[in-house]
């Protein structure tokens, strides 16, 4: 039998490592509704980043890993490996909606600065 590691939501923000709003949550089900996937979650994964640190990717899946960390809110299941989980901490979710772009935000924690002799990072 696998064994899951589930992270639920307390009140208080400050004891998450991870957190998610409400708008985000609430859109992401949305989402999975409209694409005929509502049992389904999201997957938060770290994507290789350059000298200003990693970049993350936002996927729709059916199950987690054997491994995942799995953080669940208001009915939305988020899956994540555990070197993702720890990159993420002090991060926030949110959804951003101006009129002309939508999309997920990443928000929080802490981020390599750049360095001046890195032409890629301009």
């Amino acid at each position: 039998m696998q064994s899951l590691n589930i992270i639920k939501f307390k009140n208080k923000e400050e004891d998450n490592v991870f957190s998610i709003t409400d708008l985000a949550v609430e859109k992401a089900k949305e989402i999975l509704r409209e694409e005929g996937k509502s049992t389904w979650g999201l997957r938060i994964y770290t994507m290789e980043g350059g000298c200003c640190g990693p970049s993350f990717g936002l996927d729709i899946e059916e199950n987690p890993s054997q491994d995942d960390e799995i953080i669940e809110k208001n009915g939305l299941r988020i899956f994540m490996d555990k070197d993702t989980s720890m990159r993420l901490s002090n991060m926030k979710m949110d959804f951003y909606d101006d009129g002309e772009r939508q999309g997920f935000v990443l928000t929080g924690g802490s981020v390599p600065s750049c360095g001046s002799g890195y032409s890629s990072c301009s």
